[in-house]
């Protein structure tokens, strides 16, 4: 059998000696990580006799796409992975049922306001092109029982788009909330029907895709943290039901129980409950979260986020 170059002696000591595998001090985790991670970067070069040229090419490529790496990370399937994998973890542990996992993506803030029971996520602004939504349900465990004072943030973008904070035209907080679920663990917000966008034109994440023949675009979406104490934290999303991406999102976050129905209604006593007068887009979901069992499962990801001052 023909060895491969990276298998050398002379790239292996390299390995040993660059991953600190000849250092008495470090931690062994981390070593072990970066010599597979540098060890399989070799390999990638040796097998298809990558460049100077195309490696450094790439490398200045990766520098200056840096304030994109959180959609890389949803465009390159990074995100969606570790979803399979900690499906696939549930599954071999015999954890079934509860609201299903998605992507975050890059664009949540902190530090909504938060309100009990109902919130307006919208400040008004896009009421002359805007569908009103009127979105609501209940969380509870997986047995049913209703989960009260649980806390459900939620984000999504305008009728262009964007999201405010990353969108400097839009109000603070705009389409921005947290509702603490009330005494029957209900939750309900008035907003507008979001819709789809692409990620930015002419950036680095759009140059990646188009290089490999594929497109930026996502489905309209609602994001969700939903958290509760002594329960494992959720982060998921909603698709708006009909988006012509539904099913083909660059992001792999679609999943066939996060598309609940849109039921569209002139007049109704829950418009008149929250302040809707007219037509309106209902959309009713319940979430279901799992009992932690484990340290930091109560707890979103430690990934970098954004936070509004």
């Amino acid at each position: 059998m023909t060895e491969h170059f990276v298998d050398t002696p002379a790239v292996q000591d390299l390995l040993e000696k660059l991953s600190g595998g000849d250092q008495a001090t470090g931690d062994p985790r981390i070593k072990a990580i970066v010599r597979r991670i540098v060890g399989d970067l070799f390999a990638t070069i040796d097998e298809f006799s990558v460049s100077d040229d195309e490696f450094w090419a790439a490398l200045n490529f990766a520098i200056a796409g840096a304030p994109e790496f959180g959609l890389w990370a949803a465009g390159l399937g990074l995100e969606r992975y570790l979803d399979i994998r900690a499906d696939a973890a549930d599954a071999a542990a015999g954890i079934t049922g509860g609201t299903p996992r998605t992507i975050e993506g890059p664009l949540y803030v902190a530090g909504a306001p938060e309100s009990t029971g109902f919130a307006r996520m919208d400040d008004g602004s896009e009421d002359d092109k805007a569908e009103v939504l009127i979105l609501h349900g209940q969380v509870r465990d997986v047995n049913g029982r209703p989960l009260v004072g649980a806390k459900v943030e939620i984000w999504h973008a305008n009728t262009l788009g964007n999201y405010s904070y990353f969108d400097k035209s839009q109000s603070d907080y705009n389409l921005r909330r947290t509702v603490i679920t009330d005494a029957e663990g209900r939750y309900a917000v008035r907003s507008i029907v979001p819709v789809g966008y692409a990620c930015p034109a002419g950036g680095s994440t759009e140059a990646i895709l188009s290089a490999i023949g594929r497109h930026g675009n996502r489905p309209a979406h609602i994001h969700f943290f939903v958290s509760a104490d002594h329960h494992r934290h959720l982060t998921t999303q909603l698709n708006i039901d009909g988006d012509p991406y539904l099913h083909d999102d660059f992001a792999y976050a679609t999943r066939d129980e996060l598309i609940p129905p849109v039921h569209r209604t002139t007049s109704s006593n829950l418009g008149a409950k929250y302040g809707v007068e007219g037509p309106f887009a209902e959309i009713e979901f319940d979430f279901e979260l799992h009992a932690a069992t484990a340290a930091g499962e109560e707890d979103a990801s430690t990934r970098a986020r954004a936070l509004a001052a």
